[in-house]
C-alpha cells in the first residue's frame, strides 16, 4: 500500500472516514472527496497533523463529469498517478413505488448511478494509459437483492452493477481490475433521511465495510477480488 495513490469518493461518510482513517498509516497517498467542503475540513482536522504530500482533499459534486474530470487532473498534478478508486458516496430514499417523486428518482440516479459512472469513467481513462489500477464500487446489498420501498434505490444500484461489470469487461486487458461491495446494512449517517425506520444496532459497523475495501486495495496484484458480500447475520439474502 505504500505510495499508493487511492481516490476516496465519499471520503467524509460512515464508510468513507473509516476508511480514511485506516489507509492513512499504510502509507498510500489519499486523494479525499467530499460535495461538502466543511466536512472535509472537519475530517481533515480528525485526522490531525497530515503531511500535505501524502493527502489531497477536494471538494466537488460528482453529479457535474467536469468536476469529476478536474478531480482527477489534480490528482495527477499532485501524485502523478491514479491506482485505485473507491466509490463509497450515495444516498438512499426508501418510499413506495407510487409514493415516489420524479425528483426522488433524479436524486438517485445522479449520485449512485450518474455519479459513480462519471467517477469510474474518468480514473478508467487514466489507469488505462498506466495499463494498471483497480476500481472499487460499493453497490450495497440492494444491487444484488429487491427490498420493498426501494425500487428508485435498487434501480440505481442495479445500473451501477451494469457498468461495473461491462467497463471490467473492457478493461481487463489494460490491467484494470473492478471490485464490487455487496455490503448489508451499514450504521452510518446514510440512514438519517432515509425514510425507514431500522434497528441500527444490528447492523455492520462502518469498519467492518472499511477493513474489506482495504483487503482488497492491498490483495497481491496478480488476484482479483470481483465481489465482496457482508450482510448482517440479523437480516440476510441468499
Amino acid at each position: 500500500m505504500q505510495d499508493k495513490v487511492i481516490v476516496v469518493v465519499g471520503a467524509t461518510g460512515g464508510i468513507g472516514s473509516v476508511l480514511t482513517r485506516k489507509l492513512l498509516p499504510t502509507g498510500a497517498r489519499l486523494v479525499l472527496v467530499s460535495k461538502q467542503e466543511s466536512h472535509l475540513s472537519t475530517l481533515l482536522s480528525q485526522l490531525g497533523a497530515v503531511d500535505a504530500s501524502q493527502v489531497l482533499a477536494l471538494s466537488a459534486d460528482i453529479t457535474d463529469p467536469q468536476q469529476v474530470e478536474a478531480v482527477m487532473q489534480k490528482a495527477i498534478a499532485q501524485f502523478g498517478r491514479i491506482d485505485a478508486l473507491v466509490n463509497v458516496a450515495g444516498a438512499g430514499i426508501l418510499k413506495q413505488y407510487n409514493k415516489i417523486e420524479p425528483a426522488d428518482l433524479d436524486a438517485m440516479l445522479d449520485l449512485n448511478l450518474k455519479g459513480s459512472f462519471y467517477t469510474s469513467q474518468a480514473a478508467a481513462n487514466v489507469m488505462k494509459e498506466q495499463k494498471s489500477g483497480h476500481i472499487c464500487n460499493v453497490i450495497g446489498i440492494l444491487g444484488k437483492h429487491p427490498m420493498a420501498m426501494a425500487s428508485a434505490y435498487c434501480a440505481s444500484k442495479y445500473g451501477m452493477v451494469g457498468f461495473s461489470k461491462c467497463m471490467a469487461d473492457e478493461l481487463k486487458r489494460f490491467g484494470v481490475k473492478f471490485t464490487l461491495f455487496y455490503f448489508g446494512g451499514v450504521d452510518s449517517p446514510f440512514w438519517d433521511n432515509a425514510g425507514l425506520k431500522v434497528d441500527r444496532t444490528k447492523m455492520l459497523r462502518p469498519e467492518t465495510a472499511a477493513d474489506a475495501i482495504v483487503y482488497a486495495l492491498s490483495a497481491d496484484p496478480q488476484a482479483v477480488p470481483m465481489e465482496i458480500n457482508i450482510q448482517p447475520e440479523s437480516h440476510l439474502f441468499f
